[in-house]
């Protein structure tokens, strides 16, 4: 078995040649360790600002590691990631069920990594397959749907199907908006998350992070995300 003790062996064998993943930043620790893991990279290249993506050492029985540099935008790693969520989903001669995909961060509060799963999450940039998904769940379920929008990293959109009042909310702010409106139904929440693609992805996990907390029996977090250009 492989612990995920093995990502600081190779990042320190990258390193030797100059080439070093900055992983973004979390608080969160809802898992702090992986076993039986393959190494996955998306380098940002400084002097072009391009991404180089690696993944020769992938193994697809194996939970991936995804080390996706902090200062890459979502653009730039997105056809990357649906590449893996594919790769994942597919129908391999050689597959594990149980194999999961997640991101590596650095957790300023552990000092250490944590890691944030997406194994099931969709990406998605077809506003018209959103906007079916959106009546399809209204119409079969009882339920509160909220909209968060990231148009930037310092404006963030939230809408509810309940009341179809759009509101404004500031990156330090955001969060009261989300506990108001999820404190003031008593039905089951869904929260469907959707940002610009220009957003980096240090600010994408910043987000993710925080909504992870909104997870449980009441409020889901669904698996479908929806990018804008």
């Amino acid at each position: 078995m492989r612990s995920y003790l093995l990502l600081f062996i190779v990042l320190f064998t990258w390193s030797c040649t100059k080439k070093i993943v900055q992983l973004p930043e979390t608080t969160n620790s809802l898992v702090t360790e992986v076993l039986d893991v393959s190494p996955v990279y998306m380098f940002y290249t400084k002097d072009t600002g391009d991404i180089e993506f690696n993944r020769r050492n992938m193994i697809s029985t194996t939970n991936w590691l995804v080390n996706i540099d902090k200062r890459l935008t979502l653009k730039q790693i997105l056809p990357h990631l649906k590449y893996l969520q594919d790769k994942r989903h597919g129908d391999g001669m050689h597959k594990n069920k149980n194999a999961r995909n997640y991101f590596s961060c650095n957790n300023t509060d552990l000092k250490t990594l944590s890691f944030i799963e997406f194994t099931t999450t969709q990406f998605e940039d077809n506003l018209s397959k959103k906007d079916s998904l959106i009546m399809y769940q209204n119409s079969a379920l009882d339920e509160t749907q909220i909209k968060l929008f990231i148009k930037n990293n310092s404006e963030i959109v939230i809408q509810t199907n309940a009341n179809n009042i759009v509101k404004s909310y500031a990156k330090s702010t955001f969060t009261k908006g989300l506990d108001s409106i999820i404190h003031s139904h008593n039905n089951r929440k869904s929260i469907l998350l959707e940002y610009s693609s220009h957003i980096l992805f240090q600010d994408y996990i910043f987000y993710k992070s925080k909504l992870l907390n909104y997870s449980n029996d009441t409020v889901k977090i669904m698996d479908i995300e929806f990018t804008h250009n």
